[in-house]
């Protein structure tokens, strides 16, 4: 009797050649390697990242400076007191002439009016420390009404003026001075009138003065006219008086600083300082 012999098992699978089996060895050491390098980025871009969910980091942007914005008055006093000076000129008279100066060089140039210090034998300079020194005449300009003294003493800290910037009709100006020998006296006003022109007794006319409200008498010539962004402007050199108080009515003169830079012995066309 014959007996069926069930399902036919397959013969047993011969081992892969050895070729085949370090192929597949490759692949999976070359998968390997992959993970590996997945897993590794994506440490680095959590590190760097942080939170996945936190929002991208703003970019440092640029803020303006505070002194882009217009100065207050006390502000323009305490940024240029230190670089306004009296001036004590003796000699062209009786007694002593007082005037004032601005500071307008690293050397220690010091710019002022002309008349302050016209004939005098003998030139003092004060600092707004209290610092005392002797001073000569090094350039001037009588049609400018404009001079520059050299000291022979500069105070321990020494503070020159930013001279520059332009003036229009309406703008804040301060100005500071010593008058009637009230020193650092601080007034400000607005730009009246542009292009004026000062008749003098001698000297010829001074033409293309800044016009201004500020308050100032004898004693202030030769200080800084200041706009609200520090700048010096213009040097104070006269007021308009109908009478002959010589006291100020409200209206006051300057020459702008481009022109009074320009002053001095020679051709005018270089800057005394």
């Amino acid at each position: 009797m014959l007996r069926s012999a069930g399902p036919e098992q397959a013969p047993p699978e011969a081992p892969a050649p050895w070729y085949k089996r370090s192929d597949l060895r490759r692949k999976l050491l070359i998968g390997a390697v992959a993970l590996w390098a997945v897993a590794i980025t994506a440490v680095v871009l959590l590190r760097d990242s942080g939170d996945p969910e936190a929002p991208a980091r703003a970019l440092p942007s640029a803020s303006p400076s505070a002194s882009d914005a217009p100065l207050t008055v006390p502000e323009v006093y305490q940024a240029l007191r230190p670089s306004v000076v009296l001036i004590k000129a003796t000699g062209s008279g009786a007694g002593a002439d007082t005037g004032t100066g601005v500071i307008a060089n690293a050397d220690g140039t010091i710019l002022t009016a002309f008349h302050v210090v016209e004939g005098a034998k003998a030139i003092t300079i004060a600092y707004a420390d209290g610092t005392e020194s002797p001073a000569e005449l090094v350039t001037s300009s009588a049609a400018q009404d404009i001079a520059t003294l050299k000291p022979a003493k500069l105070p321990e800290t020494l503070v020159p003026a930013v001279l520059g910037g332009g003036a229009a009709i309406g703008d804040d100006v301060v100005a500071i001075g010593n008058p009637l020998g009230l020193t650092a006296t601080t007034t400000s006003g607005v730009v009246s009138g542009l292009d004026r022109t000062l008749s003098r007794d001698r000297g010829g006319d001074i033409a293309g003065l800044i016009q201004f409200d500020a308050a100032v008498n004898p004693g202030s010539s030769g200080g800084p006219l200041i706009n609200d962004r520090g700048q010096v402007i213009g040097v104070v050199v006269a007021l308009a008086n109908p009478t002959d108080a010589g006291t100020f009515i409200g209206i006051g003169f300057a020459v702008p600083i481009g022109a009074a830079l320009g002053a001095g012995e020679g051709d005018g066309q270089n800057p005394p300082l």
